[in-house]
């Protein structure tokens, strides 16, 4: 190459975006992508910092903040040197996995779809993301050796359970469950392959996984 010819960057290692309500629940998602899309080999998985706000959003105002979301995205990538492949979106529904779930999952996921530049997943969690870490009981004890998830929680549609994070507080006992306990449960959990074998059912993280599984 002669001395005045310009340099062209290498193309780096994949880049995945996250976009999720705070960093702990973009640590679940990421577990659960390894989980179900491992043939995404050595491609990075980074965050972005704001909070995602999306599901009481309809028309220019939605498509107005996924373009914002999905400039972003390709932001992190540039600067991680790398092309997007992949962006996963979280955000709680506080509510359950009814007619509403399906109206707003519907409106946000096609907006996302249209505008994404890349494979893209919405993670709609009925009724928040803790409800989705109660589908892994056999997780809780790696974290906490003293946490058993009750009998009464175990095998049942978390996406019908109201506030699933304050039943997680007051059910399994000391130490209380935080926030933060939420990521390692879910990394415990797909260490040892317990994201593939939910106990129970819950439609929102269903929905999230046959997203997923299109990705190329």
């Amino acid at each position: 190459m002669s001395r005045g010819a310009p340099l062209i960057p290498r193309q780096g290692r994949g880049v995945i975006v996250l976009a999720g309500e705070d960093a702990n629940d973009c640590d679940i998602l990421a577990s659960i992508i390894r989980q179900h899309h491992p043939n995404l080999g050595s491609a990075k998985i980074v965050r972005i910092n704001d909070p995602v706000r999306l599901k009481k959003k309809t028309g220019r105002e939605l498509a107005t903040a996924v373009s914002t979301l999905v400039g972003k995205a390709k932001g992190k990538a540039l600067q991680q040197r790398g092309p997007l492949v992949g962006l996963a979106v979280h955000e709680d529904l506080d509510g359950f996995t009814d007619n509403r779930y399906r109206t707003v999952r519907k409106t946000l996921s096609e907006e996302l779809a249209r505008q994404s530049p890349c494979d893209a997943a919405l993670a709609l969690a009925a009724w928040e993301s803790e409800a989705w870490l109660l589908l892994f009981p056999a997780a809780f004890p790696h974290v906490r050796p003293r946490w058993k998830v009750p009998a009464q929680l175990r095998g049942n549609d978390t996406g019908m359970l109201k506030d699933p994070k304050e039943t997680l507080k007051s059910k399994l006992g000391s130490p209380t469950f935080r926030e933060s306990d939420g990521a390692l449960i879910a990394k415990e959990a797909y260490e040892r392959g317990l994201l593939a074998k939910p106990q129970g059912k819950n439609r929102s993280y269903d929905d999230f996984v046959a997203e997923l599984t299109t990705w190329g």
